[in-house]
């Protein structure tokens, strides 16, 4: 049970305002986060036993103050917001609430360019080291580095997208002397911001906004390099419940190459979406079948679920190398006629 809301931690406060919210709005937030963000969000969901009304209210009440401040600030600036928070909530509050949103909004690296058109960035990279615009494709939005890698020459590509899974930590400094071109070169400001960039989870935001003759050709030339972080990109390209992603036909295919036992314990923390999607693409006895092996089975362990997801997966990545289905993506060359 929860009792003290100063005693909350921060994921703590974000699963209880969440349950709070309802479904139908967590959903629509879980669609802005990352992939890290959403596995803590949702182990921070499953451990929250009893909250306080107390408690949930304080929590409301603080993203409440939260989202307030953030619009004092958007309409006149921190002093304006300042002056605003004071008055309504004494001066200590009104700092903590400041803080805290200070420290969860500061500028990111390069976000004069994330304002600009790729095809200006890609003419002011395409002649820099693959590792230069490996760093500058991390700290773009997903669609923008996408179209950048795509217009990559071929035999960039693939090393470019390798320096990106494999990227850590940079300095401030580096950062901050290459923004300093880039900046000079676009006309516009930038900020300096000491962070962690790049990893898979970058990478795989960009290949799943590029074509798909782009990403066979970088997964393929990943493949004889890096045959390892190559399969844990693909893992992590298509994920179980993507499976939205596929029109009726598609499911159907799919649903008739999995077994029953793999498709019911894949479904145990599934969506409702993806639910009734695969349910209404089976037989009603198939129906009947898997529901009544879920409403029997027992607790599992989590990595049970994963690794019956993962065989599902792992046959739609076949069906679609096989050219049997075709996945929505980013592309232009994924036309269905």
């Amino acid at each position: 049970m929860v009792s003290k809301t100063k005693e909350i931690s921060g994921t703590q406060k974000a699963a209880i305002l969440l349950t709070s919210l309802g479904p139908d709005l967590s959903i629509q937030t879980f669609k802005h986060l990352t992939e890290k963000e959403i596995d803590k969000l949702a182990l921070g969901i499953s451990k929250l036993s009893r909250v306080e009304t107390e408690d949930r209210e304080n929590i409301m009440d603080e993203f409440i103050q939260m989202v307030k401040a953030k619009d004092y600030i958007a309409a006149g600036g921190i002093d304006f917001a300042r002056h605003v928070l004071v008055e309504a909530l004494g001066p200590k509050k009104a700092e903590e609430i400041l803080a805290r949103l200070q420290s969860s909004t500061q500028t990111k690296p390069f976000a004069f360019a994330r304002k600009a058109d790729p095809e200006q960035i890609l003419n002011i990279v395409q002649q820099e080291h693959p590792q230069t615009i490996a760093l500058i494709l991390s700290y773009l939005d997903s669609q923008q580095a996408s179209k950048i890698l795509s217009s990559l020459p071929q035999e960039r590509q693939a090393d470019v997208a390798r320096r990106i899974a494999l990227m850590e930590s940079t300095s401030p400094e580096v950062i901050s002397k290459l923004e300093d071109i880039i900046e000079r070169k676009l006309n516009a400001s930038g900020s300096q911001d000491y962070t962690f960039t790049g990893g898979v989870e970058s990478i795989v935001e960009v290949l799943s906004g590029v074509d798909r003759s782009t990403e066979r050709t970088i997964l393929s030339s990943l493949e004889k390099d890096d045959p390892k972080l190559a399969e844990e990109i693909k893992q992590r390209m298509f994920v179980f419940e993507d499976i939205v992603l596929l029109d009726d036909r598609s499911i159907r295919l799919v649903i008739s190459e999995v077994k029953d036992d793999d498709l019911s314990i894949a479904l145990k923390v599934a969506s409702e979406e993806v639910k009734d999607l695969i349910f209404r693409n089976m037989s009603n006895r198939r129906v009947e079948t898997v529901k009544e092996e879920l409403e029997l089975m027992g607790p599992l362990r989590l990595s049970e679920v994963e690794e019956a997801q993962t065989r599902v997966v792992s046959v739609i990545r076949y069906l679609e190398d096989t050219g049997e289905i075709v996945i929505a993506r980013g592309g232009g060359d994924d036309v269905i006629v």
